[in-house]
Parts: structure tokens; sequence; C-alpha cells
């Protein structure tokens, strides 16, 4: 055998070229370009084939830190790798010094398509190179007992590390069955062999091109019997603990028993992590992705939430992260109570594992029934909490606003420094645009009452107003405009900006920005404000009246025009005013244009509630217009609140109304009656289609006037204090029935 080798070695000439060196994009790693060419010699020491290849080194420098001697580790780097000339001794220093010196990059993850991302772990170490020629022999070691099947593996595995040798490794059929048999039998009798085996699948799965063979070994489904087995170990040793830490004899023993878990614990999770990292890739294939699921991989991934291990957690939150864009996943995290695991690992010292949380977090925030779960696990204080940290301010900030649509826990950010802080980023802004997810947080904040007054303690309502009129700000003024909507003392406040506010309602403004500045002037129901003297001075009647006619602005800005002449209304000179103007039956043409929008048609209903509380007014309303018959006829809207404030308006009027207080009554029977009327009429009628003219006394049946203005029909003559009431049997005859008054 010497001898042939030595025979080969005389027509083989293989020559290596240095090349290039530069510092790897990620990693703490320098980048050796060479070129290795072969030649194949005839008889005579004369070419005869030649080969030429570019290669590439991976030089990785672990040790690498801000204090590390640049100088004696560029040494140290040169003389260990033959590829780098002697001379290159000063680049070498130049790219290490730059690598000490760069920042870690924001946008460096954990999860890559690169095999050696996953990190080696104890028991991969070997006391010999793994070659490629030799793969025959590190397969036959797969036949032999547990201890030469894992130095069989970890030889494989060394060559799998390696991208350049997936391909021949896959041409291997007989390699990848070996292993795949091995770990079907075996994976019980040796955690190491079983890790091993399934990091050699893993280095395939790196690479979407691979993921046809790694499904056809079955390696996925049978990673899931895997983890599933380990877990339930995990939760054997735990009670075991318990019982003998319960026990508590022979302490000695129990530290053994502790010390030996923990061992179990690290090689344990070194499994599960290839396992899952192995299944993650796979779960690029949708259809994969539904198999595990099938599976239960989502109750599987929550339960392993439970563990310690940082590295394995990233792994655990990316994968539900990737999960949690389906619907089903979702429900199936809301089930497992996913959340309340979640908020273990908030805050955290570990970057990678608290952002990926908060985008995890962020996907389940959409749901309706998740955000009630973070509220109950307390995430509103520890996400206030982080956004003091501007790496992880954007993601809590999201979250948070999802969480505030909901009117049920808008209150409970006022027991946090959440809106202290917001405020502050608000101010720091200056004249500079606000992130839309900024202030949109701080619009749904402001819908409450207690938040309200939190945003204006100290000079905060001034700032505001500062921002929204300068810049004409439509987010800052809307945000503003939720302020005012509370009652209390936030609401006086507003007295110092009334005139800035109406001054704000010229032509020249935008229409948006106009909508909000009315509308914080609408909401100020103050008792003190002299309504009169701001119509006059800012000549604001002309202006309401234009923009009532159908048509003149967009319907928002109307609304606003007529929910400010509903609160102008409350006082007497300004209603007196309005009324001179003709803006009543400017709201009468509006109310037929718009009585198909609810909104529209309750807020023209409370602007003559207003008005008719006032003597100069309600005259107009009931003699001059139409109103009262408008009225009469929403009185039996579908919307509650229309007919609960066409009621109140109706009674008002029916009160110093003798006329049409008797029409009111008459419309209210008739529609309380309605069933009774609609019998009589239809008992009035014979089976042969004419009526019929007389009831059984011979008295005529039809009267000639209206039914209702038959005294009988509503009270008779019953015994001394006790009146009756006339109702309709089911002959539709008269039945006496008394009742107490």
């Amino acid at each position: 055998m010497e001898k042939l080798q030595a025979e080969d070695a005389r027509y083989l000439k293989r020559k290596v070229k240095g090349g290039s060196l530069d510092v790897h994009p990620t990693e703490k790693a320098l980048i050796v370009q060479y070129e290795v060419e072969a030649t194949i010699l005839g008889e005579m020491g004369d070419p005869m084939v030649g080969e030429r290849k570019e290669c590439q080194k991976i030089i990785h420098l672990k040790s690498l830190n801000a204090n590390t001697d640049i100088a004696s580790l560029a040494r140290k780097v040169v003389e260990e790798c033959r590829l780098i000339h002697p001379c290159k001794l000063p680049e070498v220093e130049q790219l290490l010094f730059y690598l000490q010196k760069r920042k870690k990059s924001g946008n460096d993850k954990r999860e890559k398509d690169s095999p050696r991302e996953l990190a080696p772990f104890e028991g991969m170490e070997l006391d010999e190179e793994a070659n490629i020629n030799r793969i025959d022999n590190y397969v036959e070691l797969l036949y032999e007992d547990i201890p030469e099947k894992v130095r069989g593996a970890t030889l494989i595995l060394h060559l799998a590390r390696n991208p350049d040798n997936l391909e021949e490794l896959l041409q291997n059929e007989t390699a990848l069955g070996a292993l795949a048999r091995v770990l079907r039998e075996d994976w019980k009798q040796s955690i190491d062999l079983a890790t091993t085996i399934i990091y050699v699948f893993f280095c395939f799965s790196s690479f979407s091109q691979f993921h046809g063979q790694v499904t056809h070994y079955k390696i996925g489904a049978l990673c899931m019997n895997i983890i599933e087995h380990e877990l339930k170990r995990y939760d054997l040793w735990q009670d075991e603990l318990q019982k003998k830490a319960a026990a508590y004899i022979l302490q000695l023993k129990s530290k053994k028993a502790f010390k030996k878990y923990q061992g179990l614990l690290i090689k344990q999770e070194q499994l599960l992590r290839v396992a899952l990292y192995l299944l993650l890739n796979l779960a690029e294939d949708t259809r994969t992705e539904l198999k595990m699921r099938n599976k239960n991989i989502v109750h599987t991934l929550v339960k392993t939430l439970d563990r310690e291990d940082e590295e394995l957690l990233v792994l655990v939150v990316s994968f539900l992260k990737k999960l949690s864009i389906f619907l089903e996943n979702k429900n199936d995290m809301a089930e497992m109570y996913a959340v309340e695991k979640l908020a273990r690992l908030l805050p955290c010292k570990h970057e990678d594992l608290l952002n990926t949380t908060l985008r995890l977090l962020l996907n389940l925030s959409f749901d309706t029934g998740l955000r009630s779960q973070m509220v109950q696990a307390g995430l509103i204080p520890k996400l206030s909490s982080l956004l003091a940290d501007e790496s992880q301010r954007q993601l809590c900030m999201c979250i948070l606003y999802h969480i505030s649509v909901d009117d049920r826990f808008k209150s409970m950010f006022a027991y946090t420094d959440c809106i202290p802080q917001l405020m502050k980023m608000l101010f720091d802004c200056g004249e500079s645009p606000m992130d839309p997810e900024l202030i949109s947080f701080c619009i749904n904040l402001a819908a409450n009452k207690m938040n309200a007054q939190v945003i204006c303690e100290g000079n905060g309502l001034k700032m505001l107003m500062k921002r929204g009129l300068k810049l004409k700000d439509v987010l800052t003024m809307k945000m503003i405009r939720n302020v005012s909507q509370h009652d209390g003392p936030t609401k006086n406040l507003f007295i110092d900006y009334v005139g800035d506010l109406a001054a704000q309602t010229g032509v020249e403004e935008r229409e948006e920005y106009v909508i909000e500045c009315l509308g914080t002037l609408a909401n100020l129901t103050i008792p003190d404000l002299d309504w009169e003297l701001v119509l006059k001075e800012y000549n604001l009647v002309p202006f309401l009246k234009d923009h009532l006619k159908p048509g003149s602005a967009e319907d928002d800005l109307i609304l606003e025009v007529v929910i400010m002449i509903g609160t102008v209304s409350m006082d007497d000179s300004c209603a007196a005013m309005m009324a001179k103007s003709g803006i009543i039956p400017a709201l009468i043409e509006l109310l037929n244009a718009q009585q198909e929008d609810d909104e529209f048609v309750c807020q023209i209903i409370y602007v003559f509630y207003q008005m008719v509380f006032h003597q100069a007014t309600r005259d107009v309303i009931i003699k001059d217009t139409q109103a009262p018959a408008y009225l009469i006829d929403l009185m039996h809207d579908k919307n509650a609140e229309i007919r609960k404030v066409c009621d109140n308006t109706l009674d008002i009027i029916a009160e110093y109304d003798e006329e049409w207080g008797r029409k009111i009554q008459s419309e209210k029977f008739r529609w309380h009656n309605s069933q009774w009327l609609e019998m009589v009429d239809n008992r009035a009628m014979g089976e042969d289609g004419e009526p019929f003219m007389y009831g059984d006394d011979g008295e005529p049946f039809m009267h000639n006037g209206d039914i209702l203005e038959r005294p009988d029909l509503f009270y008779s003559a019953g015994t001394e204090g006790e009146p009756w009431i006339v109702f309709v049997g089911h002959l539709g005859r008269p039945q006496q029935k008394f009742f107490n008054r």
C-alpha cells in the first residue's frame, strides 16, 4: 500500500497559492482566500491534466474582545495558518483591529441558514481530523457498539459542518441511511448519539434544496417523537427532585442527585436545540408545517417555554413567532396560555430573546382574547418600563397600542410611568414629525379620563396646544380633542384656548384640521363660558350656517358643525341668535338629506332638544317649522339613542303646546296598541270582503270619525274608584279588564 501511494505521488502535483484576506461580514472571523492547483504529470514528468479551484478558509476568533492584545493574536494567527504568508502580518493586525472596534450589527439574528450558527457542544471533540475520503470507515463504525457509533456519527458531523461536503455526503445513500436507521433504533440508549445524528441532518436542513432528502428519511417525525419523550423525562426528573427535597434525607445524596440532574439537563437541552432547529428549518414548507401542527407542535413548544436555557428559549420563541401568523396556531397558543409563560421572559438581559419575545407578543396582540391575557399577566407595567430601551421601544409601543384599543384597559396605563414617558417623547420631537405609532398610542390613551388628567399635569396641555396650533398638526389636535371630552378639572383648562381654537375655522385651513379644532370646541360644555361673545367675536354663525348645507363640505365637518350648534344652544342668547339666523330650517333640510345616517339624525335631534328649553327658539320650532312632525316620525326609530332623544324632546313640546300634545299622545297610543288596532280593522271586514255595518247591539260598528275618538274604547264607568279600560278579546270584541291606578 505504501509503495502504491509513493507511485501515485510521482504523477500528482498539488500547489496551494495564497490569496487575499478579509473580515467576516457578521462574525468575529477572518476569511482567507486561496487557490488550489492540481496537476497530473505524465511518466516523464510532463503536465498532462490540470485543474484550479478557488477556496476560502474561515478563521474564527472567539477570544477576540476589547482587551485582546492585537499584535500577539496576529502573530498566533500567522503561525498557525500556513495559508497566510508572514509578510502579511501588518495586514492581519489591521484587520483584527477593525474587528475589535466594529460594533455588533443590530441585524445579526440567531436564526441563520448556516449550519455553523449552531455552536458545537460538549462531546463533539475529536483526536483526529475527519476526512471525506474515509467516509466508508466512519459508516462502518455505525454498526458497532454505542461508543463507536457516537464516534462514527461525530466524524460524519465534522464533515457535514463544512457546506462544501454536503453534496458529496448526499450522494452517499449508505451513510445517510445508516445514520437514519441508528437514530431510529438507538436514540433512547444514548442522548449523545441522538444529538450528534440529528445535528448531521440539521446541517442538510439549513439549505432548502436538501429538505426533500431529510424528509425522505422521516427525520422530522422522529424528532417530534424524541422531543415529546424528552419533555416527559424532564417532568419525571422534576418530580423526583421535589420528592428528594421534600424528604430531606441525606443532604449529601441530594446534592449529588442535583449535580447529576444538571449534567443531564445540559445534554437534554442540547438535543432539544438541535431537534427544534431542524424542525424550524423544515417548516419553511407550509405543508410540512401543517403536518407538525397535526402532531401538536404548538403544545410542545409552549411547554418548552418553562425551560431556563436562553439559547433554547430564543429558538422556541422564534418557532412560535413563525407559527403565530396562522389562525389555528394562534388559537392553540391561547388555549395553552402561552402569553403567561412569555410574560415570565420580560424583561431579560438576553437581547435576542427579548426582541424575539416582543415580536411574538406583537403578533398575538391582534387577538382580543390574547390581549386580555396580556393584561392579566401584568404585561402593561413591564412593557411600559421597556419603553426606556430605545432598541425595543418600537415593538413595546406597538403592543401597548393594541392593548389601548380596548376601553377596558385604558385606565390601567394611568398607574404606570407610561404616559410621562410618552409625553417626554412627544416634546423631544420638537417641530419634527412624530412617529405614527407614538401619536396614535397617545390618542388612544387620551380617550380615558384618568389618562387625560395625567397628560394635563404640569404644562402638558399647554405644550400640546402650542405644538398643535403652531404646526397645524392634525394628529396632535385629535389627541387634544380626546382630552377635551372629559368632564372635570381637565375641561376647565381649555377656557384659555377657546379663542385660539375658534380662530382656526378660517377657509384657508385644511378641512381635517378644522374638524379637530371644531370638535374640541364642541366638547367644551362649560357653564361659565360666554359662547355669545365667542360667536360674535369670531363671526362663527355664518360659518356654521354655510356648512350646514348638504354637500358644502365633507360629512365629518358638517357633523362637527351640528355638534357645535348643539353645544352653544345650551345658552339662551346663543339659541336665539341661531333661530334668527335661519339655522333651524337648515337643520331640517340636512335631516332630510342625512336621514339614513343615525349619527347625523341623533345630533340634529339633540340640537332641537337643547333649543326647546328656551322660549324664543321653542316657539320658532313649534309654530314656524315642521320639526315636531319629523320628531314624531322618528319616535319609533330602530336606534335606541334616537328614540330616547326624540321622546325627551317631544315630552317638552307636549308640555308647552296642547295641540301637538294631543297629536303626540295619539301617536304613542297608536304605536303601543298597533296590534289591537290592526285586529279591529280586520274584524270590520266580512268573509265576502264587505264591511260589517253594525255590531251585535245594532249600533254602527264603524264610525265616520277616527276610531281613537271613541271614548268608550278607552275608559268606561266601572264601580266607583275602579276605572276600567277596554281591551280587545280573542274574537275582536271589547272585554272589561280592571286595574288600580
